[in-house]
């Protein structure tokens, strides 16, 4: 059974067509690098992975099973910029997710849980070069460490699939390739399933196991909005596979206790 199955995926909004006809199956531990067009509904798929919008038409399952109408912790997601809270450190940043799990009402934790929950989120951070930065805001990091924090930020609840929306555009070169490598060796680490938006066709090529293009098939020149875009090439990568995780995924995220 596929680990994510989308089944002629409909999405209008009023008289707007932005995504029609769209079928995928996707193994788990697959990394699905996903390119097209601007405006052509890449963004708008990876939202539909989420929860956060839902089909007009069609059907997503994960492992069978209809996606929930909202996002939940198997799902992670990372945008291009920068998805961190400003007014929190980089540790009270990672610790948010075990706050709002104990604390819905007030998100914070005090006394022993605090430190408990702190204790399990420094190797995380060490984990992603981010030790020695914990009790600094995100404004006084650079873009890399940032977007280092967004990453282990989504991953803090160990989901089963990851969500970047173009996380590394903002990048200088540099600052990108070690941003590649770092999430190479947590996808193969972790065993997640992987859709990663993205313009630059290098890195698709370079990141992915798998390739989807979007585009427009159908054109109507006299009503341009009337078309959605659909997948045209579905293409597996030469060189990576799909792994199989090298040791228990809490043992590179341990679960906050």
């Amino acid at each position: 059974m596929s680990a994510v199955s989308v089944d002629r995926v409909c999405v209008s909004y009023d008289d707007t067509s932005v995504l029609e006809r769209v079928s995928l199956d996707v193994e788990e531990g697959c990394f699905c690098t996903i390119v097209g067009a601007s405006g052509c509904g890449k963004s708008t798929f990876l939202r539909l992975l989420l929860g956060q919008e839902r089909p007009t038409r069609g059907t997503i399952a994960v492992d069978g099973r209809p996606i929930p109408a909202e996002p939940m912790p198997d799902r992670g997601i990372v945008f291009q910029r920068y998805s961190v809270f400003p007014h929190l450190t980089v540790l009270d940043n990672l610790i948010l997710s075990a706050e709002f799990e104990r604390r819905r009402l007030t998100a914070v934790l005090f006394g022993a849980a605090r430190r408990r929950a702190r204790d399990a989120a420094m190797p995380m951070l060490e984990r992603v070069g981010l030790a020695q930065a914990a009790d600094r805001y995100p404004a006084q990091l650079s873009g890399g460490m940032q977007q280092r924090l967004a990453i282990v930020q989504a991953l803090a609840k160990r989901p089963r699939i990851l969500l970047l929306d173009e996380p590394f555009g903002a990048l200088d070169p540099g600052i990108r390739a070690d941003a590649h490598a770092l999430l190479d060796e947590l996808w193969r680490e972790t065993g997640m399933t992987v859709f990663m938006v993205t313009h630059d066709i290098g890195e698709a090529f370079k990141l992915g196991t798998r390739l989807i293009v979007f585009d427009k098939v159908r054109h109507d020149p006299d009503h341009p909005a009337a078309y959605g875009a659909t997948i045209t090439y579905d293409l597996p990568l030469q060189g990576k596979a799909a792994v199989e995780p090298e040791g228990d995924p809490g043992d590179a995220f341990p679960a906050n206790p």
